[in-house]
């Protein structure tokens, strides 16, 4: 059980956390703006700012006192003179998901981390192709310089999330030609895309998985896409981020150690969220 003054103190503390860039992508939405680096934590993930700011402690946590209208989850109930959301009523139709991104968690988790992608996927995205996602964000580089990049370096990534962006002349440079399917068994800790996609995993199985770890993958991602944009081939320096220059020795060796500091922050996030899918897992029926 948590009493009131607790979880009116971790309800805070989690939407001031999350509020900023929620609040932020409210007010540019309703300007027409856009932003490279924090659209992506709204469009690409589809979890709406109305719907990060429903703060829930998680299934089996008993709310001392607290009311339905206190809680924007509907499926909270009843219990002890306070809420309770039961893991039991996960939804039945939902249970296989649970059972693929759990044994997903688990694949990563166990898997050596690699560093050798050197950021080159968001270089592919554009190589050889006049069309850009961010078209009113400049690139660093002449065409052809870019695209000397990309033919400078082995494309090795290994995110079929990233990879199916890539431009057509970009796919076959590719070390490994990824799928939808192979998913589970290239995803690995190192990769800048898997660090921000814990965010998925705590969104969709909200409001069963407490706002706390939600807003650590929230901030995860948001440094992580930080750090992919940052050594992306556009200029985001009216943006305020300086570029790592992955077209030069010192740019990759910086990239990298980004890569091994998400890769360390994201490992604790991971283990917490394999907690919540095997708690889920083990309330759920079957």
């Amino acid at each position: 059980m948590l009493p009131r003054p607790a979880w009116e103190a971790a309800r805070a503390g989690d939407l001031a956390r999350l509020r900023p860039l929620a609040d932020e992508r409210i007010r540019r939405a309703s300007r027409g703006e856009k932003h490279p680096v924090h659209d992506f934590l709204f469009e690409y993930y589809s979890f709406r700012p109305a719907h990060l700011l429903r703060w829930t402690p998680g299934a089996d946590v008993l709310l001392e006192g607290a009311s339905p209208g206190e809680l924007a989850w509907s499926e909270f109930e009843p219990a002890d003179g306070g809420l309770l959301l039961p893991a039991a009523a996960f939804p039945a139709h939902r249970v296989e998901y649970l059972r693929w991104a759990a044994a997903y968690l688990d694949a990563v988790a166990a898997r050596e981390p690699s560093f050798a992608c050197l950021g080159l996927h968001e270089w592919a995205m554009v190589y050889r192709d006049p069309n850009v996602r961010h078209p009113y964000v400049p690139l660093r580089l002449s065409r052809a310089d870019t695209d000397a990049v990309v033919e400078s370096q082995p494309l090795r990534c290994t995110h079929y999330d990233a990879f199916r962006f890539f431009t057509a002349d970009a796919v076959p440079r590719n070390r490994l030609e990824l799928t939808r399917a192979a998913t589970s068994e290239h995803d690995q800790p190192g990769c800048v895309h898997v660090t921000m996609d814990l965010y998925r995993f705590a969104y969709k199985v909200a409001p069963f998985c407490p706002s706390g770890v939600t807003a650590d993958s929230f901030e995860l991602a948001a440094a992580a896409r930080a750090i992919d944009m940052r050594a992306s081939p556009y200029d985001l320096t009216g943006y305020g981020y300086e570029p790592i220059r992955i077209e030069t020795k010192d740019g990759r060796e910086e990239y990298v150690e980004h890569q091994r500091v998400l890769a360390a922050r994201a490992a604790p996030v991971r283990e917490a969220l394999r907690a919540v899918y095997g708690r889920l897992l083990a309330a759920v029926p079957g």
